[in-house]
C-alpha cells in the first residue's frame, strides 16, 4: 500500500498526534486508548450544536465533573430549561465580549457562577491548582459541520476546551497541488460564511490555513478582506520553515503550539482584545501572537526561571516584528517568572517571583499607554504601571507595589543609580531602543564628512555609557531590544559563544521581515546622483593644509551652496511631482522625505522648495522638522515658526493636516488631508517615525552604519489599505554610493544577492529573446493591454493568459533548460522594467504592454526541472546602474550578502588628535586632487554628441536675445558680446541635466571656443 500524501492524511497526522488515534483507525475496529490526561480527547461532529458553537457532550461533561455543586443552583432555579439559560447567557455574553472574556472571568447565570477553564499553573501554584488544570477536556474534532444555511459544509478541523472552540483549521497539502498560502487563505474568505456563530469575530482565538510546509493565521475573517499573517518559525532567516528531521516542516504547530500547557499559557498571557467593552465587538481587535513573538517570550522567561537574575539578553528583531506586543508580554510574563529552585541567582524561594519589578526604557510614547491598555486586560490588578524619572520616582513605584515601571532612555541614569541603590530587590530591565532619538537633540552630530568629527549619538550609546559610568550589580537582568545591534551593544547584552563571539539571544530578521510582507525592501530601487564640482583658487598664496581636512571642507562648502541646493531642490521635485503626485502613488497618498545634511541645510532646503513650488502655483505644502532655534544668514528660524503650527503637531499635520485630540476623532470633511507632501528634515525624524505614506526619499546626508539602516527604514512601513508596494518605494541620493548603503545593511540583514550592473538595453534584449521563443503573439499581447486598462471582467484576460501558458507548458515541448530559461527572462524583465519605469524620462509602449502581459503570464508557466527554482533565483543577481543624468537614470537594486555578518570589535588602541601624522599639501595640489576626484572627462558618444548640439543650437535660437541683440545686431562686437551671454544662459539652464557636458565648457576654454563657433555655424552663422 503506497503512503498516503493528500489534506485528509495531514488531518488524520494531527489528530493522531494529538489524540493518541484518528478517525480512521477507528473505522477498522481500533478502540480509543485511555491516555489520563496527556491528550486530547477525541470529538465527533455530531457533538457541536451550530447555534451555539459549542461542542455540548464535553461543554456540560466538564462542568458537572468539576462545578456540581453551582450547577445544582441552577437546577433548583430552573429545573425544566436550566441548559438552554446557560446556553442562551452563554451565547449572548460572548457575541458581547467574546471567547477571551469569558475563558477569563467565568459565566455568571442567576446566583451561579461557571469557571469554563482552570487556569495553567505557575511554579509557585498548589497542587490543588495544578489537580484543577488537569480536569480541562482538550478535544479535537474533524468534519465540523458549522454552517445553518449550508449544513453540508464542513470545517477540516477545530479544537476545544471543554466544549468552547479556540481554533478552527482548514488544512492543505502541497502534495496534492494546494497550499495554505494560496488555497487555504482563499477557502476561509471565500467559501466560509463569517457570519456563522463558529466563525464570527471573537469566537474561536485563531482561524489557521495550514499544510505541510506553511502556517497562516487571522482573528478576524471578513469575507475578502480577511487579513492573514504568517505564523511560520523562519527558515535561513527568510521566510517559511526549516526541514523537519522527523516528518512535515509545520509539525511545531500540533507538537509544540497545541501542547495543552502552550494553549493556555497563550490564552492566559499572550491573547489580548483591545479597547474596552463600551466599543462594539466587531470594531474591536483580537492579537493573537506570531510564532516568533511567542518564542522570544518563551525563550525569556524559561531561562530568567532557570538562569536567575543578573543576565543580559540581545533580542535582534527588525522593524515590522512587532517589538511593541512582544515588549508588553515580556514585560507582564516577567512579573511572574518564578525560579525554578533556591540555587538559582537571585531566588528567595521557589514560591516568590524572581523580580521585584519590571522596568521599560523606551521613549515611545504610546508604549506607556499600551503597556497600561494591554496590562488591564490581562491582570485582575490593574494599578501596577507607574512612570519614573528619577531614582526617588523608582523607589516610590516600588513602594506602591508598582510591578511595571516607565521610564526614556534620557533619563535611564538615574534609574540605574537607584538599582544600585535598591541592592535588596531585583529587576528586569526591558531596553527598547529601536523609536528612540526622535526629538534630533544630537545636535546634528552625524555630519563626520562635513568636517565634524563628532559621532551620532544614538540611544544605544546612551544605555551603554550610562551602564559603563556605573558599576553594575547583579541585582538587575538587561534584555535590550534592538534591530540595529552595534558591535558593542553585542559584547555588552550577546551571548558569549565557546570562541569568544557574541550572538543575539533571539533574531527576527530585516531579511524575514521582507518576504514575509512586514516591512518594504527599500533598497529596491535605489538611484544615486554623482555630483561633479570645480573649484579655483582666489588668492595668490599657495599656503598648506591638512588635505583629508581640507577635502571635507570643500566638498562641505560646495554641498551647502545655495546653489547647489537650488539645484538638488529641482531635481527632487521633477521626480516627486511627476512620479508620486501626479501618477497617484499610494492612492494619490504618497509622501516624501528631503534627508539633508544639517539644520542649516534642511532650512535652504525649505526655502528653495517652497520657491520652486511658488512658480508651480503651489500644489502642495512642505513640511520642516528640526530641534532647538537656528540663524541662518543673519535670521532666527524655529519648526514652529516655519510651518505655522506647534513642533509637537508637525507629525499629524504631515500626516493629515489636522490635530486630532483623539485618534478616533474624525477629520472635517473641509481639511485637504493631502495638502503636506514633503518633510524636509536634518536629524529629527530619522529614527522612530512611522508614516506609511511615504513612499519616496530624498537624500543629501552622509549615511552609514546604524543611522543609515534607520533612516532609509522610514520608507518601510508597509500599508495594505494603500496598496502599498516594493516597487512604490525610492531614493534619490545625491551623497552615498550604492557600496556605502550595501556596507550599512549588511550586517543587519544576513542575507540577499550579489549586484550586477545592466544596461537599459537588456530590456530590448530580453524582449528580442522571448519574442523568438513563440510563447505569446504580440496581437495577444495588445489585446491583454487594451482589456486590462479598460477594465475588463477578469474572465476576458484569463483566455488570452492562457493560451500563452499552454504554448509555454505543452504545445511548444520546450525542453526544460529552455523553459527555465525564459521564465528567468521574464521575470527579470518584469523586475528591471518595474524599477526603471518610474524613473525614466521617455517611454517605450512595447515594454509597458509586455510588462502587464508577462506578470500575468508568469505564475502560470510551469518548469518541471527540480533545478529550475536554482535558476529563478539567478533573478536576484540582477542590478541597476545609475547612468549619467541625461540618458536613462536606472536604479539600482542593493543586494545584501547571504552570509551572516560578523562586525569587528572596538578598536582597542589609544586614539587622538594628534595621534598620527597630517598629510599636507599645497593649496594648487589640494585643488587639483579634488578636481580629479570629483570631476571627470566628458565620455559621450558621437551620436550623444551630435544630439546634445543639436539641443543646444535650438535653445540658442529660442533664447528671447537671440533675434534682437545677436541676428539683427549690426555691431561685431556687440553681437559676440551677445552670443556669449546667450550660450552661458543655455550652458547653465543644461548644468542640472548634464553636468558633464557643463564641466568641459566651464573649464576647457579650447573646448569652449570651438562649441561657440560650431554652434554659430549650426544656427545659420
Amino acid at each position: 500500500m503506497v503512503s498516503q500524501t493528500n489534506e485528509q492524511a495531514l488531518e488524520a497526522a494531527i489528530q493522531k498526534h494529538l489524540v493518541g488515534t484518528c478517525v480512521e483507525a477507528l473505522h477498522v475496529g481500533e478502540a480509543v486508548p485511555n491516555y489520563g490526561n496527556h491528550r486530547f480527547l477525541l470529538g465527533l461532529p455530531g457533538n457541536f450544536d451550530m447555534k451555539y458553537a459549542l461542542d455540548t457532550k464535553y461543554f456540560w461533561q466538564f462542568l458537572e465533573l468539576t462545578q456540581e455543586k453551582e450547577l445544582e443552583k441552577l437546577k433548583r432555579n430552573s429545573p425544566n430549561d436550566w441548559q438552554r439559560k446557560v446556553l442562551e447567557r452563554f451565547d449572548r455574553l460572548i457575541s458581547k465580549h467574546g471567547i477571551l472574556h469569558l475563558l477569563k472571568k467565568g459565566l455568571s447565570v442567576d446566583d451561579a457562577h461557571l469557571l469554563l477553564m482552570h487556569p495553567a499553573p505557575l511554579a509557585s501554584s498548589s497542587d490543588r491548582v495544578k489537580q484543577n488544570f488537569d480536569e480541562n477536556i482538550f478535544s479535537c474534532t474533524r468534519q465540523v459541520r458549522y454552517n445553518k444555511q449550508k449544513p453540508l459544509q464542513e470545517i477540516d478541523m477545530v479544537l476545544f476546551i471543554n466544549g468552547i472552540p479556540l481554533v478552527t483549521l482548514e488544512l492543505k497539502n502541497a502534495w496534492t497541488g494546494q497550499n495554505a498560502r494560496y488555497h487555504g487563505q482563499k477557502q476561509y474568505k471565500e467559501d466560509r460564511d463569517p457570519t456563522q456563530p463558529l466563525l464570527s469575530f471573537g469566537r474561536c482565538l485563531v482561524h489557521m490555513a495550514v499544510d505541510t510546509d506553511e502556517v497562516y493565521m487571522t482573528t478576524k475573517l471578513a469575507g475578502n478582506k480577511t487579513f492573514f499573517l504568517p505564523f511560520n518559525k523562519g527558515y535561513d532567516h527568510g521566510k517559511g520553515n526549516p526541514p523537519n528531521p522527523h516528518g512535515h516542516k509545520t509539525a511545531y504547530l500540533w507538537e509544540e503550539v497545541f501542547r495543552k500547557e502552550s494553549l493556555a499559557n497563550i490564552i492566559q498571557h499572550f491573547v489580548r482584545l483591545d479597547g474596552t467593552s463600551k466599543i462594539p465587538l466587531n470594531k474591536r481587535t483580537l492579537f493573537f501572537p506570531r510564532y516568533h513573538q511567542m518564542d522570544v517570550v518563551r525563550k525569556l522567561i524559561d531561562d530568567a526561571c532557570s538562569r536567575g537574575v543578573g543576565q543580559t539578553y540581545l533580542i535582534q528583531h527588525s522593524a515590522g516584528s512587532g517589538k511593541s506586543n512582544s515588549i508588553t508580554w515580556a514585560a507582564y510574563q516577567l512579573i511572574e517568572a518564578y525560579p525554578i529552585s533556591d540555587e538559582v541567582p537571585g531566588s528567595r524561594g521557589v514560591e516568590q517571583p524572581l523580580f521585584d519589578s519590571v522596568i521599560v526604557v523606551t521613549d515611545r510614547r504610546l508604549l506607556d499607554k499600551q503597556l497600561r491598555d494591554n496590562i488591564k486586560e490581562f491582570s485582575e490588578v490593574k494599578n501596577i504601571i507607574a512612570p519614573a524619572y528619577r531614582s526617588a520616582d523608582l523607589k516610590s513605584a516600588l513602594e506602591n507595589g508598582k510591578k511595571i515601571i516607565i521610564t526614556t532612555i534620557q533619563k535611564f541614569p538615574f534609574i540605574i543609580d537607584g538599582i544600585s541603590d535598591l541592592s535588596d530587590k531585583r529587576f528586569a530591565v526591558i531596553i527598547d531602543e529601536a523609536h528612540s532619538s526622535q526629538s534630533g537633540s544630537a545636535h546634528d552630530n552625524m555630519n563626520k564628512v562635513m568636517g565634524s568629527d563628532e559621532e551620532y549619538e544614538d540611544a544605544q550609546d546612551k544605555v551603554l555609557q550610562a551602564m559603563r559610568a556605573r558599576k553594575m550589580r547583579g541585582n538587575a537582568s538587561y534584555l535590550a531590544f534592538t534591530a540595529t545591534p552595534k558591535n558593542s551593544t553585542l559584547e555588552k547584552f550577546g551571548e558569549r559563544q565557546e570562541d569568544g563571539s557574541f550572538k543575539p539571544f533571539h533574531l527576527y530578521s530585516m531579511k524575514q521581515a521582507i518576504e514575509e510582507g512586514f516591512i518594504l525592501d527599500v533598497l529596491a530601487n535605489y538611484t544615486t546622483y554623482k555630483s561633479y564640482y570645480e573649484i579655483q583658487k582666489s588668492i595668490e598664496e599657495n599656503p598648506e593644509f591638512d588635505s583629508k581636512k581640507a577635502q571635507k571642507k570643500l566638498r562641505a562648502h560646495v554641498e551647502r551652496d545655495q546653489q547647489t541646493i537650488d539645484i538638488k531642490a529641482e531635481i527632487m521635485l521633477d521626480h516627486f511631482v511627476s512620479h508620486v503626485v501626479n501618477a497617484k502613488k499610494l492612492k494619490g497618498k504618497g509622501k516624501g522625505m528631503v534627508v539633508t545634511q544639517d539644520i542649516k541645510s534642511a532650512i535652504r532646503y525649505y526655502k528653495a522648495l517652497n520657491r520652486q513650488l511658488d512658480k508651480m502655483g503651489n500644489p502642495f505644502k512642505v513640511a520642516i522638522a528640526f530641534s532647538d532655534t537656528k540663524e541662518v544668514d543673519g535670521v532666527e528660524y524655529t519648526e514652529a515658526g516655519m510651518n505655522g503650527f506647534p513642533d509637537a503637531d508637525t507629525k499629524d499635520y504631515f500626516d493629515v493636516n489636522f490635530k486630532r485630540t483623539n485618534p478616533n476623532d474624525p477629520i472635517p470633511k473641509s481639511v485637504n488631508q493631502d495638502a503636506y507632501r514633503l518633510l524636509v528634515v536634518a536629524n529629527k525624524y530619522l529614527t522612530g517615525f512611522d508614516q506609511p505614506k511615504l513612499c519616496s526619499m530624498y537624500v543629501d546626508k552622509k549615511l552609514a552604519g546604524v543611522l543609515c539602516v534607520q533612516t532609509l527604514s522610514r520608507l518601510n512601513r508597509s500599508a495594505p489599505k494603500l496598496a502599498k508596494k516594493t516597487e512604490d518605494l525610492f531614493v534619490l541620493d545625491f551623497f552615498n554610493t550604492t557600496e556605502d548603503i550595501k556596507k550599512s545593511f549588511d550586517p543587519f540583514y544576513t542575507s540577499t544577492t550579489l549586484s550586477e550592473a545592466t544596461d537599459v538595453n537588456v530590456l530590448h534584449e530580453l524582449k528580442d529573446s522571448m519574442d523568438d521563443v513563440g510563447v505569446y503573439e504580440w496581437h495577444e499581447v495588445d489585446q491583454f493591454t487594451t482589456r486590462f486598462i479598460d477594465g475588463v471582467d477578469a474572465q476576458e484576460l484569463s483566455p488570452l493568459i492562457d493560451t500563452a501558458a499552454a504554448r509555454f507548458n505543452h504545445e511548444l515541448e520546450l525542453e526544460n533548460d529552455d523553459k527555465a530559461d525564459f521564465k528567468i527572462k521574464a521575470k527579470q524583465f518584469v523586475k528591471i522594467y518595474g524599477q526603471m519605469a518610474s524613473i525614466m524620462p521617455y517611454e517605450v509602449v512595447a515594454w509597458e504592454k509586455l510588462f502587464w502581459f508577462l506578470k500575468f503570464l508568469i505564475p502560470k508557466l510551469k518548469v518541471e526541472d527540480p533545478e529550475a527554482d536554482a535558476l529563478d533565483e539567478l533573478l536576484e543577481s540582477v542590478d541597476l546602474s545609475s547612468y549619467g543624468l541625461e540618458r536613462v537614470k536606472v536604479s539600482h537594486k542593493i543586494g545584501l550578502d547571504a552570509e551572516e555578518t560578523e562586525l569587528d570589535p572596538q578598536n582597542s588602541n589609544p586614539r587622538g588628535a594628534h595621534g598620527g601624522d597630517k598629510e599636507t599639501d599645497p593649496l594648487d595640489a589640494i585643488i587639483e586632487v579634488f578636481n580629479e576626484r570629483w570631476f571627470q572627462d566628458w565620455s559621450a558618444t558621437p551620436e550623444e554628441q551630435r544630439v546634445k548640439f543639436v539641443n543646444i543650437a535650438e535653445s540658442m535660437k529660442s533664447h528671447p536675445d537671440f533675434e534682437a541683440k545677436f541676428q539683427n545686431n549690426p555691431d561685431p562686437h556687440n553681437r559676440q558680446l551677445a552670443w556669449d551671454k546667450m550660450l552661458m544662459d543655455v550652458m547653465l539652464q543644461r548644468r542640472k541635466e548634464d553636468m558633464e557636458f557643463y564641466k568641459l565648457f566651464a573649464k576647457d576654454t579650447a573646448f569652449k571656443s570651438s562649441l561657440s563657433q560650431s554652434m554659430q555655424r549650426m544656427v545659420g552663422e
